[in-house]
């Protein structure tokens, strides 16, 4: 080592001293060393949220509501994936032509998707593929699933907002409330915009729609969150589900004000 070649030439007091003197360089270029290597592993790639809300009722009226949603994000270099698993159920408390109390299910409904985004050479531009399967017992649609590819960009990009759009074709399957299964070809369109209003505080507004031969259905969400500390967050969201094209019985429209706590980990 050039160290030891340095040394040969010094007196043995003083080679001693510097050799203590290199021991402790040697040291900390290890652990500077270490520290870059430290610096190459990559960072996180998944993020995910929970969310949770319920509601009990009693008195003249009685009942329980529970809604939840997970929210899973991964980052990698080439690809934008996103796994999302959302439930809703209520029940009530009903008495019958006798008298009698009953607890019926009024509402009962499971949604999942899988989003798999590709990232172009252009910043904020990806290929996407998306799959989504809705259960919805009380639904106009009982099942609804679908599957859609298409391009998605970034239409606008500030300090504190973001406005990304995603248009392409897919294709839907279905099963109505009157039992009459459905599929065909769609045309779909999203939009997702995000307001950092200030560092606690969070303003979102989605909307997709999948136009068919025969039905426009369409979801929307506007939502506000607020920090309560570094993981926890408290959420107030107004959603609504639509289809055109309904039986009877059913109305083309299902809202849903919820206030949730989520948690971010």
């Amino acid at each position: 080592m050039l160290a030891h070649r340095i040394l040969a030439g010094l007196p043995e007091q003083h080679g001693t001293q510097h050799m203590k003197l290199i021991s402790i360089l040697a040291l900390a270029l290890a652990a500077a060393h270490g520290g870059a290597a430290a610096q190459d592993i990559p960072e996180r790639t998944w993020s995910t949220s929970a969310e949770l809300g319920a509601i009990t009722t009693t008195g003249n009226t009685v009942g329980t509501s529970v809604t939840g949603k997970i929210d899973a994000r991964q980052e990698l270099d080439n690809w934008s994936n996103e796994y999302i698993l959302s439930g809703y159920f209520k029940e009530d408390e009903t008495h019958t032509d006798n008298g009698d109390k009953v607890r019926e299910r009024s509402a009962e409904r499971f949604a999942l998707s899988a989003k798999a985004a590709y990232k172009l050479v252009d910043e904020n531009k990806k290929l996407f593929v998306l799959g989504s399967h809705v259960d919805d017992k009380f639904g106009a649609y009982t099942t609804y699933s679908s599957l859609s590819v298409g391009h998605s960009s970034r239409w606008l990009k500030s300090r504190d907002k973001t406005l990304d759009v995603e248009l392409g074709p897919g294709y839907f399957t279905g099963t109505r409330a009157t039992g009459e299964s459905e599929n065909g070809l769609t045309v779909r369109g999203a939009a997702s915009m995000r307001w950092q209003l200030s560092p606690s505080a969070l303003f979102t507004q989605t909307v997709s729609m999948e136009r068919g031969t025969s039905n426009l259905h369409s979801q929307a969400e506007t939502a506000l969150s607020t920090k309560i500390n570094g993981t926890m967050q408290m959420k107030a969201a107004f959603s609504a589900r639509s289809d055109t094209n309904v039986p009877e019985d059913k109305k083309n429209t299902d809202t849903q004000t919820s206030l949730t706590l989520v948690y971010s980990f």
